[in-house]
């Protein structure tokens, strides 16, 4: 390698055109999703106060959001359900006619070609607030795979494009590959969030889906922060399992863990950059202490040089908007 002065690292930083010539990682729109949290109920589109610029849906209401969610080439989104009801087994999950169902066929209807990816989680439907059935004061792993596969199942059936299981039960993703193609939906693919930790960072999140366990913690199923083996551990049984994408979650704080699964796994990998790493920057920006564009171009940066392909972020539709120019 040729020394200084022969050897100018700064010749290639010196314009906006220079530095992009060479620029070796990009935040692309066509590799964003963007979440929504759908509300029973109609005419209704009211902020989360922990997340500011982020709404609660009414279905109703959803048609001119992914309109210009469209508009924006965001390519997909992926849905968040609140029930008006919630009861111990979640049953509202996989009504027919549940706020989910019908906010996909509403998407559908408007915008056709805008993927549609589904959560699927009991937490939000239980009135405990637990990813599954209770028993004692632990969930049920076992118990829970039927209802999530049902749930998924009735994601599809309205229409969904892909589902992505997010409760971390042990065999969930194969309980769900399981009755999809029993059902005739084999090409639906699922979105396994592989490595999901029992993060501080969630906090925003539990008020926009009300879902705060009303006992507990989850802990009990939810990765431990300080692991990365066992992410390994957790990635390898998913795809085993019939994963297609997987995910790792939170982002910015996991950046060592989304590179040891990129080095180690090819399948297409996701982060999600969740309420709390949104919701810091948003407030910190707020106060002037940031600079908003800036500082959320750079985190997203890092974690696609971390080695994700795909980033579900509530910044989608500014840094669409930022990308345009």
């Amino acid at each position: 390698m040729a020394e200084f002065p022969q050897l100018r690292l700064r010749r290639l930083r010196q314009t906006e055109s220079m530095r992009a010539l060479v620029r070796e990682t990009r935040v692309q729109v066509e590799q964003l999703i963007y979440p929504l949290f759908v509300v029973e109920g109609k005419g209704i589109k009211k902020g989360i106060s922990s997340m500011p610029g982020i709404h609660h849906f009414s279905p109703d209401r959803l048609s001119k959001e992914v309109e210009e969610i469209a508009r924006l080439k965001i390519p997909a989104v992926i849905l968040f359900g609140i029930p008006e009801r919630k009861d111990e087994t979640g049953s509202a999950s996989c009504a027919p006619k549940g706020v989910v169902q019908q906010a996909i066929r509403v998407i559908k209807k408007a915008v056709p070609e805008l993927l549609v990816v589904t959560d699927v989680c009991l937490c939000e439907y239980t009135s405990h607030g637990h990813c599954g059935v209770i028993a004692g004061t632990d969930v049920d792993n076992d118990r829970t795979l039927p209802l999530l596969a049902k749930m998924a199942l009735s994601h599809v059936e309205a229409g969904a494009d892909m589902v992505a299981p997010s409760d971390m039960m042990d065999g969930r993703v194969k309980a769900i590959r399981e009755t999809l193609d029993a059902k005739g939906f084999p090409n639906i693919p699922i979105m396994s969030y592989a490595a999901k930790y029992a993060s501080a960072f969630y906090g925003p999140f539990r008020e926009a889906a009300e879902s705060t366990p009303q006992f507990g913690d989850r802990r009990s199923y939810q990765m431990d922060p300080p692991n990365v083996r066992e992410a390994l551990r957790e990635v390898e049984q998913d795809i085993n399992e019939g994963a297609d994408i997987i995910m790792v979650k939170p982002a910015l704080a996991y950046l060592d863990v989304i590179r040891k699964v990129r080095d180690t796994f090819n399948h297409p990998l996701a982060a999600y950059n969740v309420s709390g790493e949104y919701s810091m920057l948003k407030a910190a920006a707020q106060k002037g202490w940031l600079e908003e564009q800036r500082v959320v171009m750079e985190s997203l940066t890092a974690i696609k040089r971390a080695g994700a392909d795909i980033i579900i972020t509530y910044h989608a539709k500014d840094v669409a908007k930022w990308l345009r120019g």
